[in-house]
């Protein structure tokens, strides 16, 4: 069975809130930059899909905190394959500390899609997963399919170049940046975020206006949406007491 990748990081300062831990917006990005430093070390990368005019995207994710690792603190990420069908992968991560302990744990889908016709093409017929699928189980429960709903508060936003990725849409982490941005102090400042589920529905490109909504309860909702009212991203965000005073 293949060997899972392993890849190892430090928390930066540019990682942490005021609270000197790594922010969800930083724990997403380094988990999402290890499934594509794995996908590169194994011929099926973002450059390789290019040469044939086509791309990775986030079609689900959900991740998992059990402790929020501190400013400069060494951690690794362990990731492997374990489904491959026409539509999509699914990617696990599991994020250790330096003593072993699992911190961290996340379930991406991915698909691919035509650059230039931003369609989505049979997965299988685009790179060879044979030598890295391991019949292992994900770490933690899949992405949650999050519905619509109605939101208690709004925002808008208009999408400028610093938001847009090498897909030339919206990067995955924008989002969640945006969604943090919304939420009350209450919130930000004595909860903890114990799980992250998020959906991408259709992709928001440069100039666009976004609106997004969000709605608190046991959970933290959100949606983003264009100006015609079409979807393109569903959140939940749910929380635990932080001990922080």
């Amino acid at each position: 069975m293949m060997e899972k990748g392993t890849y190892s990081y430090k928390i930066e300062p540019r990682d942490v809130d005021f609270t000197l831990r790594a922010s969800l917006v930083s724990m997403c990005d380094y988990i999402l930059q290890a499934a594509g430093d794995d996908a590169d070390n194994n011929n099926f990368g973002v450059r390789d899909l290019n040469c044939e005019g086509c791309s990775w995207v986030l079609l689900r994710m959900g991740v998992e905190i059990f402790r929020r690792l501190e400013q400069y603190e060494e951690f690794t990420v362990r990731t492997w394959v374990n489904d491959v069908n026409r539509m999509m992968t699914t990617r696990n991560m599991v994020v250790c500390d330096s003593r072993g302990e699992t911190v961290a744990a996340a379930i991406t889908q991915w698909a691919i899609i035509d650059i230039e016709k931003r369609r989505a093409v049979d997965v299988t017929a685009r790179a060879d997963f044979s030598h890295v699928v391991r019949n292992e189980p994900s770490p933690i429960a899949v992405p949650l399919r999050i519905f619509a709903f109605e939101p208690e508060t709004t925002q808008m936003r208009t999408v400028v170049y610093s938001d847009i990725d090498f897909n030339r849409h919206v990067g995955s982490v924008k989002y969640v940046g945006w969604m943090y941005d919304m939420l009350p102090e209450e919130i930000v400042m004595y909860k903890e975020i114990a799980r992250f589920d998020i959906n991408f529905i259709h992709e928001a490109r440069l100039g666009q206006v976004l609106r997004i909504g969000m709605s608190n309860g046991d959970s933290s909702m959100f949606e983003i949406c264009s100006g015609n009212g079409q979807p393109v991203c569903r959140a939940v965000m749910s929380w635990k007491e932080s001990g922080l005073k």
